[in-house]
């Protein structure tokens, strides 16, 4: 069977080096990494290199609900392309490319089969949104 590709993209205010920064540096991927107001990530731990892991705590903010997003890196080309490998299996690609003031990220996915696609597509375009969001704060300060 094969797997649906989903795609989320985001253009960010800020070059290229801070937009790295703010997606590898752990205390900058707990700021950002959420869907919702309800959701944050209270830990972090990233070893970015090829055959490095990554753990992200993701929690509901009242204690009802967590888990840990997890895998490892296949591939790393600072300030370019980044892919790992989740731990069920699914591929995931994040290009990063700049063009003046403003840095593109591009992530595609394999999604899962427990929640419709659209659902996934919306939450990892609101992640994203959230990344925007403080690294343009980040840039600006």
């Amino acid at each position: 069977m094969d797997k649906t590709l989903i795609t989320v993209e985001v253009s960010v205010k800020a070059d290229l080096e801070k937009v790295w920064k703010c997606w590898t540096n752990p205390a900058d991927i707990m700021a950002w990494n959420h869907a919702s107001d309800d959701w944050h990530c209270p830990a972090a731990v990233n070893n970015l290199k090829a055959g490095g892991s990554f753990n992200y705590r993701m929690a509901a903010k009242d204690g009802s609900f967590a888990f840990d997003f997890e895998g490892i890196y296949d591939q790393v080309i600072p300030h370019h392309l980044i892919t790992y490998t989740l731990l069920d299996g699914r591929k995931v690609r994040i290009e990063f490319s700049e063009e003046g003031a403003v840095t593109d990220v591009k992530e595609s996915f394999e999604a899962e089969s427990e929640n419709p696609a659209e659902m996934q597509q919306m939450g990892w375009q609101m992640i994203l949104n959230n990344f925007k969001a403080h690294t343009e704060k980040q840039a600006s300060s």
